[in-house]
């Protein structure tokens, strides 16, 4: 692959010798002097040998220019690269003459020449000067620059460009007179003399500027200084007073309005922004008052011509072609304004706005600051705003509150409120939070129907309340041969609570979830219904949020319970238990104390729910003990390591080992679960609990060495294959605990009730 001499590394540039046939590798070792080294030799170049080449220290020139320094021995490069970002600047200047202007011929602009080396290219850019008058910036494109016409065929080179020296360019000559550092060691290198620089001559423009700005400081230094707009812009920029006022309409239609004067600092304008209160039959912009300078005095509106900038002393000329216009420099007659200033605006003050009396009430903290700051005010107390007698005042606590019409029976409550509301109904908005909190969580009883009907009795449903959006829903259980197909009975919705008036304008009540525990007899959609049992799940919930639920509530039931039983407490313990055996293990059914707390409370007083609370609290019954086989739980592993290709004892020994230094014979369960993770065993989380649940342990819960080794060791012990099975489910079944509350820890009962020990006090 070859290229073009002193061309870039580009397409085009470049060309493939197709005759070429042998293509051999370099040779990367030699054998010099006996000894086999590494070649370190420099690979030929990409240019070709009789090409153009440039040094970056010493550039192509003619052969009769003797260089300062004697020419470096430096590595050969071609000029887009031995140049690049090599640029000569050089300061010049060119006159420009006057036409125009009496009392300057010409005035004098600096530019600065740019020569870029690795190409031959020129820039000419003139600085821009402040108040110049004139457009500045680039003025020649950067390009190769041809010579004056006599040699237009040749371009200008560095040959051509010297300090003290003139230069032609596009018709316009440049003298140069001086230079930066590095284009004159750069010259000096290439053989080039550059003398010194030369000093430039002054503009008579600029001259004149400075003399004329001079004479107009002199004759204003001693007047008043003038204060600028903009200087004042910067200094008050986004700064408001902010005032509360109103404007007492006394029209016949007219009442208060209740108004926003704000004051801006920075061109000191005013706008007044109107408060429209809630449902005034007011609409729109409320812009009381555009933002502009407020005059003080307003006598009605200024007619056409009558206030202007310039006053007309008089119209020469007889027709409309020749007409000439006299301006006064005196504004003779004109009528001086004046306008409202932050000096003005005070609490109490009436401003005239066009005509129309706005009183300023109160302000915000920022005014109050302000006018501490600046004028020494103090007192800032509001005044009262006047209320017309025929207008209802709005409070924002419900003062008023706004009649609906009766619901018709189309739709919900809601969508009702919403059309009378609102001009264009809008669905009405759930509680998404709740919607988050209690997604899933349902409360699932058991009921039957309440019915004078006989098989409408026996008939079981399960009624469903959705904790997300408080609706119900009720599924009807299918018995064989009764007659009853079951399935839905009553579609997800909101129940109302009977009684209610349907056709009236608040909203009805619903049921709540504290309105459905066992025991309640309710209706539903003309329906009656008696809840006689609950879920797991439902008890459980019940139980944690006593405070939702007082049935569940243990404290408040057994206060009941004891101030019931105090007066005949050794009664009540024979009851439960005749035979008088209170043991350290004394328990008693659930019928039992069903019956012995009703025979002290009434149904009213005591619920059944309550008592099943009690019960479940007190329970006796102990959990069932874990289902996991072992060999069933090692097989199911085995299967698993066989899945994966997994035979690597030794890797978990090495792991056991790095743990456990002091060959400790147990070690706890999170070192060995962090362990089995380590080693990127293929278990599930189900899997591994299983197995951490089956292996050997001490009386501290630590789990054995030996026997994890042994576990996962397929080759000494290999129990039988298993067909695959579920693990979450099906290895060890974990079923929830559904017999709480049959048996009742008769001692624990009586020792959170409490009257022993008040028994023992009396009888001392």
């Amino acid at each position: 692959m070859l290229r073009l001499p002193g061309m870039p590394l580009l397409p085009g540039a470049q060309f493939y010798d197709y005759g070429k046939r042998r293509h051999p590798r370099q040779q990367t070792l030699m054998h010099y002097q006996g000894i086999q080294m590494l070649s370190d030799r420099r690979e030929p170049e990409l240019v070709e040998p009789n090409g153009i080449v440039a040094d970056p220290k010493c550039p192509p020139m003619p052969a009769q220019i003797n260089t300062l320094w004697a020419p470096k021995v430096t590595t050969k490069l071609p000029p887009w690269l031995a140049y690049d970002k090599q640029v000569l600047c050089f300061n010049a200047y060119f006159k420009e003459n006057l036409t125009e202007i009496y009392h300057a011929p010409y005035q004098v602009r600096k530019v600065r020449i740019y020569f870029y080396l690795e190409d031959g290219t020129m820039q000419v850019t003139e600085p821009k000067v402040e108040n110049s008058g004139i457009p500045q910036g680039c003025l020649v494109h950067r390009q190769r620059i041809p010579k004056a016409p006599t040699r237009d065929r040749e371009f200008i080179s560095i040959f051509d460009l010297n300090v003290d020296t003139d230069v032609q360019i596009f018709d316009r000559v440049y003298r140069i007179s001086g230079c930066d550092i590095f284009t004159r060691q750069f010259l000096n290198r290439a053989g080039i003399h550059v003398p010194e620089t030369q000093q430039e001559p002054s503009d008579p423009t600029t001259e004149i500027r400075k003399r004329s700005g001079l004479k107009q400081t002199f004759s204003g230094s001693s007047a008043v200084p003038k204060r600028h707009s903009f200087a004042q812009f910067l200094e008050f920029d986004r700064r408001v007073l902010k005032f509360h006022g109103y404007w007492n309409d006394r029209s016949e239609f007219g009442d208060v309005r209740k108004l926003e004067i704000c004051y801006y600092l920075a061109d000191d304008t005013i706008d007044i922004k109107e408060k429209f209160p809630r449902n005034s039959g007011r609409e729109g912009p409320s812009t009381f008052l555009k933002r502009g300078k407020l005059p003080k005095e307003f006598s009605g509106p200024t007619q056409p011509g009558q206030q202007t900038s310039v006053t007309l002393l008089n119209v020469l000329g007889s027709n409309m072609r020749d007409v000439r216009y006299v301006a006064d420099p005196l504004n003779t007659g004109q009528k001086q304004v004046h306008y409202y200033t932050d000096q003005d605006l005070q609490i109490g003050v009436v401003l005239n706005v066009f005509g129309r009396a706005v009183v300023l009430t109160a302000c915000d903290q920022f005014t109050q600051s302000y006018y501490k700051e600046k004028y020494g005010f103090e007192d800032f107390t509001p005044q009262s705003v006047p209320e017309r007698s025929d207008v209802l005042p709005h409070t924002h606590g419900g003062g008023t509150v706004r009649r609906l019409p009766p619901y018709n029976g189309w739709g919900s409550y809601e969508d009702s409120e919403g059309n009378c509301i609102t001009v264009e109904p809008k669905p009405p908005q759930a509680d998404f939070k709740k919607l988050i909190k209690y997604d899933g969580c349902i409360l699932r009883f058991g009921a039957k129907l309440v019915s004078a009907i006989r098989d409408n009795c026996e008939r079981v449903f399960i009624i469903s309340y959705f904790l997300a959006d408080d609706t119900i829903q009720i599924y009807e259980s299918s018995r064989r041969n009764s007659g009853f197909l079951g399935g839905e009975f009553l579609k997800r919705a909101r129940v109302a609570v009977p009684g209610q008036e349907k056709f009236s304008a608040a909203r009805p009540e619903y049921y709540r979830p504290n309105d459905f525990y066992i025991g309640r007899t309710l209706t539903l959609k003309d329906h009656i219904f008696r809840i006689n049992s609950a879920d797991e799940f439902t008890l459980l919930y019940m139980e944690q949020h006593p405070t939702e639920f007082p049935v569940a509530d243990i404290r408040v039931i057994m206060q009941k319970i004891r101030t019931a039983v105090r007066p005949e407490y050794k009664q009540f313990v024979l009851r439960c238990k005749p035979d008088g055996n209170l043991g350290d293990f004394a328990t008693v059914d659930f019928e039992t104390m069903r019956s012995t707390l009703l025979s002290y409370l009434s149904k009213e007083s005591l619920l059944s729910h309550e008592i099943v609370t009690v019960c479940r609290y007190f329970s006796a019954e102990q959990t069932m003990p874990p289902s996991c086989d072992r060999n069933q739980v090692r097989a199911a592993a085995q299967l698993e390591l066989k899945r994966a290709l997994w035979n690597n004892v030794e890797e978990l020994s090495g792991h056991l080992n790095h743990i456990n230094p002091t060959s400790k014979q147990y070690i706890s369960e999170a070192q060995v679960r962090s362990t089995l993770r380590g080693c990127r065993l293929p278990f599930s989380l189900e899997l591994m609990e299983d197995i951490l649940q089956v292996l050997q342990r001490n009386g501290q819960g630590e789990i054995e060495v030996r026997d994890i080794l042994e576990f996962f060791n397929m080759r000494c012990d290999q129990v039988p294959d298993i067909a695959p099975l579920n693990i979450a489910f099906e290895l060890c079944p974990k079923l929830p605990f559904l017999h709480k509350g049959r048996l009742v820890d008769f001692n624990w009962f009586l020792d959170f009730l409490g009257l022993e020990e008040e028994l023992k006090r009396a009888n001392q």
